[in-house]
């Protein structure tokens, strides 16, 4: 765990953001502050794209805390298209946004005109999932891609070791990874390389699985044809979108799942079903309940003027597992903070019927 800097006052920890806690003013009072009805308050939100899970979730999380807080939430769908995302972002500053809401794209370089634009029009941004790699962007909130993906990787050789009497033998690991252009693709594969790096005996075999089961089916079933009998272990960025594929094509090789020790980081509830099924040995089950809620309320706070994090404060729950989050520099953006989340690995730190995690939060949803 990290040494503190300095704990973040408690006043700075929404209700919903603790999950529960009730440490705040009002709503009523909160939305008296923002002023009338008649000046009702509106963020705008670009999602990626609909109907994964994971995105469900951004959206049903951000929806709640907009209804609480009494401000108005224009959502669209950004298509995985930079154009797209930016035209979006270019009507909602004609439409006088208050706040805006990045929840996704597959090339961060490329919409960062748009932020631009928006950091121009005085609106204040978050981001979850991932970043835009340029302009300001005043609080991005996620767990750390690299460093989660390390220790999912880490768990990937200890697989291999376990099937392999203690040691790790030369062979072939795959990696099915998401789009080459995102930032998460290169994240992951840093956290991934930073552990199985320190194996020379292993030979790395990528397949970009672009973070759809169809081409990671495809990818999986080609690099599994190559290399046979050499392959030690499947490694999937993104089990939740991808798994299934992978899993289908070791199963479809006349293959069992279990040998091959998939892990990667978003487990969703595609992933727990790998995860009960003993066809993934661990998924680090990345937030996306808090992220949202915390986008949601930290613009309020902005636009009104209250107390938000500062560099090097420490956010705390006890019992959640998103907690501490500590409050550092944005490595991406030109400006701007980056909470940081804790996420833990299933079923290896909690069980994946754990009632914290968003995925068994939210299974309504599914």
């Amino acid at each position: 765990m990290r040494t503190k800097k300095h704990t973040t006052p408690i006043r700075l920890l929404s209700a919903v953001m603790l999950l529960g806690a009730l440490i705040f003013a009002s709503t009523a009072d909160r939305l008296h502050a923002a002023g009338t009805a008649e000046e009702e308050m509106t963020f705008g939100m670009v999602i990626k794209y609909p109907g994964t899970p994971y995105i469900e979730a951004f959206i049903y999380a951000a929806e709640e805390k907009a209804e609480e807080l009494g401000v108005r939430l224009l959502i669209r769908d950004g298509e995985g298209d930079a154009q797209t995302i930016m035209n979006h972002m270019d009507t909602f500053i004609v439409q006088d946004i208050d706040g805006f809401i990045m929840a996704g794209a597959v090339d961060q370089r490329a919409i960062v005109p748009g932020v631009q634009m928006l950091n121009e029009a005085g609106i204040p941004i978050t981001a979850i999932d991932t970043s835009p790699e340029g302009g300001r962007v005043d609080y991005f909130i996620s767990a750390d891609v690299t460093g989660q993906s390390a220790l999912a990787a880490e768990a990937f050789i200890e697989g291999i070791k376990d099937r392999n009497g203690g040691e790790v033998p030369e062979g072939v690991v795959i990696e099915i990874t998401g789009d080459v252009r995102d930032m998460y693709t290169r994240a992951a594969n840093e956290g991934f390389m930073s552990v199985v790096g320190e194996y020379p005996q292993l030979t790395v075999a990528q397949g970009d699985g672009q973070w759809n089961n169809i081409d990671a089916h495809e990818r999986a079933s080609d690099l599994l044809t190559r290399h046979g009998d050499d392959v030690l272990g499947i490694y999937v960025q993104t089990p939740d979108i991808m798994g299934p594929g992978v899993v289908e094509a070791i199963t479809a090789a006349n293959r069992n799942p279990a040998d091959y020790g998939i892990t990667g980081t978003w487990m969703g509830p595609e992933g727990q079903e790998l995860i009960r099924n003993n066809q993934a040995l661990g998924i680090v089950a990345m937030p996306a309940y808090v992220p949202a809620q915390m986008a949601v309320d930290l613009l309020y706070r902005l636009v009104v003027g209250e107390d938000v994090p500062q560099l090097g404060d420490i956010l705390e729950e006890e019992g959640a597992v998103w907690s501490p989050a500590e409050v550092k520099e944005s490595p991406w953006a030109d400006e701007g903070l980056y909470i940081e989340l804790q996420a833990p690995i299933v079923p290896l730190d909690v069980d994946v019927d754990d009632p914290r995690l968003w995925e068994n939060r939210l299974n309504h949803l599914w």
